[in-house]
């Protein structure tokens, strides 16, 4: 029976929510900063204290706006690179200006989160503290991963690797993940393995969620498999 859960939940991946082929709609960074904002305060987080005390949305402020002018220009390159060091020593964040993070992050949780530039993170996903997206492997395995939308990443994860974590999955707190993620899977353990195929619909919260035509099949999906515990 489990191995038969498994195959079937497989099987649909591809059809809904497979992170290798994840589409990042890019719009002004303005207009990313304004729903990064929105998804703390759909989380209940009170405006002043999400602008003046959230080292979290002030990563990603900085990574929006020298992402913006990384592709605008070579000569901000020296202005981009010490904004990058200065937030990373207040906050402990490093996000790159060379990933591609798609609107909606959510870091709620003070520091130690490392991601690697080649990496790519979908629309509304959520990183909590101690996370780490990094690169690993060799030759042509080399590279880092891609993970899909709405992903809720668990805290002291590590995801390594040229892998791919489909949408709607949930990595627990301290999983590592070394091998690609289906679809609404949710993970734990060393090396992570697949518990169930809940998904991520309890814990990632935006603007517009219950009328966004991608979760609503993503999670018409999950319940038409109910496959429960792999």
């Amino acid at each position: 029976m489990r191995q038969a859960a498994r195959h079937k939940a497989n099987a649909t991946w591809v059809q809904v929510g497979d992170g290798s082929h994840l589409e990042l709609h890019h719009t002004p960074w303005w207009r990313h900063i304004y729903r990064d904002f929105r998804r703390y305060r759909v989380t209940a987080d009170p405006a002043l204290r999400t602008v003046f005390l959230t080292q979290g949305f002030w990563a990603s402020c900085v990574y929006r706006v020298s992402r913006a002018a990384l592709l605008r220009t070579r000569l901000a390159r020296p202005f981009i690179a010490l904004a990058q060091k200065l937030i990373e020593i207040v906050t402990g964040i490093s996000l790159p200006p060379q990933c591609e993070i798609g609107e909606g992050l959510y870091i709620g949780h003070y520091g130690s989160i490392i991601v690697a530039p080649p990496s790519r993170i979908g629309h509304n996903c959520s990183l909590a503290q101690n996370v780490t997206v990094g690169v690993a492997g060799s030759g042509d395995n080399r590279g880092a991963p891609v993970i899909g939308n709405r992903v809720f990443i668990g805290a002291h994860s590590i995801i390594v690797g040229r892998i791919t974590v489909g949408d709607d999955a949930v990595i627990c707190a301290g999983s590592v993940v070394t091998r690609s993620v289906p679809a609404r899977a949710m993970v734990m353990g060393n090396p992570a393995r697949v518990v169930s195929y809940d998904g991520s619909f309890d814990y990632i919260f935006y603007d517009g969620m219950d009328a966004d035509p991608a979760r609503k099949a993503s999670l018409e999906r999950a319940r038409s498999l109910n496959v429960g515990p792999a």
